[in-house]
C-alpha cells in the first residue's frame, strides 16, 4: 500500500511517500504563492523522483497550517497528531516533543504515539524560526550559520527583549558597542530557548524528548535546549518531515 503525507506549513511545504509503512522518499520546499500550488508542485516532484504514478497512491493525507487548501488530499489531520505519529515511528520511546517551526512553536506530550496534552505559541514571533530569521538578518549572518556561530561564544550577550522589533534594534545596538557576533548569536538563541522552556516546564517535560521542525537543524538551539533540560534530545535525520510522515502513516491506517 502506497500513501502520501503533505505538511502545508506557513514557511515550508513537506511531502513524504510511504510504501507499506516504509519511507520511499520525501521533499521539502518553500511555501510559495499559495498552499495548493506549493503542495501540487512538491508532490509531483516527489512522485517523479520515486518513480511512482499518482494513480498508484491509495491515500493522501494533509496536515499543517494550510491543510484545508490541499484539495487533492483525501483527508486533513491536525499537525499535533501528525507530529506525534511521525515521531513515534522514528523514536517509539519518546514522551515529549518540542516542535519549533517558522511561524509557531509547540510542546506536545505523547504516550505510545498518541497526544495526551499540548501547548502552542502561534500569537508571537518570539520562540519561533521567524524571530531567529529576523535577528540573524540584523546581525548580518545567514540564518543557517547562526547556530554554529553561537557555539563559538564563550560570553553570550544578554538579550533583554524577545519582541522581534525591539530585539532587532538591540542586536544593532550591541554590534555598535563592539560585542562579538558569536556572543550576540548565543544570546539570541539562549533567549529563544528559555522562552520555549517555560512552555516545556508547564507541560512537565523531563526526558525522552524529541526536537523537530526547521529550527531543530540549528545546532546551537539543540545545545541550548539540552543545557536547559539536562538531557540529550532525539533529533530525526530530517527534522522537518515528521508532520508529513505522520500524515502518511495515518493514511495507511
Amino acid at each position: 500500500m502506497i500513501t502520501a503525507g503533505i505538511d502545508a506549513g506557513a514557511a515550508t511545504t513537506k511531502a513524504v511517500l510511504m510504501r507499506d509503512r516504509e519511507i520511499v522518499g520525501y521533499r521539502i520546499s518553500g511555501t510559495a504563492f499559495d498552499f495548493l500550488t506549493s503542495a501540487e508542485k512538491i508532490y509531483d516532484e516527489l512522485l517523479l523522483a520515486s518513480d511512482i504514478d499518482r494513480n498508484d497512491v491509495e491515500k493522501v493525507y494533509a496536515t499543517g497550517y494550510g491543510r484545508n487548501s490541499i484539495s487533492f488530499a483525501d483527508r486533513g489531520i491536525s499537525e499535533i497528531t501528525a507530529h506525534a505519529k511521525g515521531v513515534y515511528f522514528l523514536f517509539p520511546e519518546v514522551r515529549g516533543i518540542i516542535d519549533v517551526g517558522g511561524q509557531d512553536s509547540k510542546i506536545i506530550v505523547v504516550a505510545d504515539g498518541n497526544v495526551t496534552d499540548f501547548l502552542m505559541n502561534d500569537k508571537c514571533a518570539a520562540g519561533t524560526g521567524k524571530f531567529l530569521e529576523y535577528t540573524a538578518k540584523a546581525l548580518e549572518v545567514p540564518i543557517d550559520d547562526l547556530g554554529t556561530l553561537a557555539l563559538a561564544s564563550s560570553h553570550p550577550a544578554g538579550i533583554t527583549s524577545m519582541c522581534t522589533v525591539f530585539a532587532e534594534s538591540e542586536v544593532i545596538s550591541l554590534r555598535a558597542r563592539g560585542i562579538a557576533k558569536e556572543d550576540i548569536a548565543a544570546g539570541l538563541i539562549a533567549g529563544v530557548a528559555k522562552r520555549i522552556m517555560v512552555m516545556a516546564k508547564r507541560m512537565a517535560l523531563t526526558d525522552h524528548i524529541a526536537f523537530v521542525g526547521g529550527v531543530a537543524k540549528n545546532a546551537g538551539m539543540k545545545v541550548a535546549f539540552e543545557k536547559e533540560l539536562g538531557v540529550t534530545l532525539f533529533v530525526p535525520f530530517e527534522p522537518q518531515i515528521t508532520g508529513a510522515l505522520g500524515a502518511a502513516i495515518s493514511a495507511h491506517g
